[in-house]
């Protein structure tokens, strides 16, 4: 059995299937790993979001922040311009049937056996395995519950920006989200600095990559993650990125991680947007 982590497709169905092509899936043995962003600004999510529903548990996929933007969109919230390519799933006669599909996902998934952890975006530096699951848990409970609408109108934010135990309510699970959604960039102290989206050394010197913080208690983990597109590769023991800007031009991108060095699949991408 395969074991293959995909960056984010974002509805780029038709690369996703050649890419899945070129590694010889196999759907009766082999299992997926999506890191988020299964849908939005590609030309296919419906496609690509039944396609990952149907293939059932020999898929896993963590939620990223364009997938939260579908769940609020079906609870009526309004789309911004860049989101229309959501309308086609919004209007699809399985919507409610995807969108229950899609709350269902986990925000990290990890597995014991294999020794990887899967997130969209990032993690604080305070937070060891435990406590990521912990909180990805709460995240997940409310995202499931009778609580969601109350809770898609609290989820956009740029603040809490720094972790405390102390923190309840929205406030803690707004910070919640925009770790394992939207993280890119830290302070030395940990606080998130999300105005920042581009390459490492676009930032102002005293932010760092969250993984490159100091004292980061989830370093002895091998995290797989998308959501950032501008990183490019990274040389840094157990951080694997997935992101390689399949949407804008680049890469889609499947790692083979139950191989030892985990093996590195790229299918090289005509662009289905230009950035900016």
């Amino acid at each position: 059995m395969a074991v293959y982590a995909i960056g984010d497709v974002q509805g780029c169905f038709d690369e996703l299937q050649a890419l899945l092509e070129l590694v010889s899936f196999n759907p009766a043995e082999d299992c997926l790993w999506f890191a988020g962003d299964l849908v939005n600004r590609g030309p296919k999510s419906l496609e690509t979001l039944r396609f990952i529903r149907g293939l059932g548990d020999r898929a896993v996929s963590v939620l990223g922040n364009h997938d939260l933007s579908l769940i609020a969109a079906a609870q009526g919230q309004p789309l911004s311009d860049d989101d229309h390519t959501l309308d086609a799933i919004l209007n699809a006669p399985d919507c409610d049937e995807l969108i229950q599909w899609l709350r269902q996902q986990p925000l990290l998934h990890h597995d014991e056996a294999l020794g990887f952890t899967m997130i969209h975006a990032g993690l604080p530096p305070q937070w060891d395995l435990v406590l990521a699951r912990h909180c990805a848990r709460e995240v997940e409970a409310v995202l499931q519950s009778d609580e969601l609408p109350a809770f898609i109108q609290h989820m956009s934010g740029n603040k809490p920006k720094c972790w405390s135990d102390d923190l309840s309510g929205w406030k803690r699970l707004r910070f919640i989200v925009n770790c394992f959604t939207r993280l890119r960039f830290c302070d030395a102290e940990g606080c998130l600095k999300l105005k920042y989206k581009g390459p490492p050394g676009s930032q102002p010197p005293e932010y760092l990559p969250w993984f490159n913080l100091p004292g980061r208690k989830n370093r002895a983990l091998n995290i797989v993650f998308g959501h950032w597109s501008t990183l490019g590769p990274s040389e840094q023991a157990g951080i694997y990125p997935l992101d390689t800007a399949c949407l804008w031009g680049g890469e889609l991108t499947a790692l083979r991680i139950d191989r030892t060095p985990p093996q590195r699949f790229t299918l090289p991408c005509a662009g289905q947007q230009v950035p900016g």
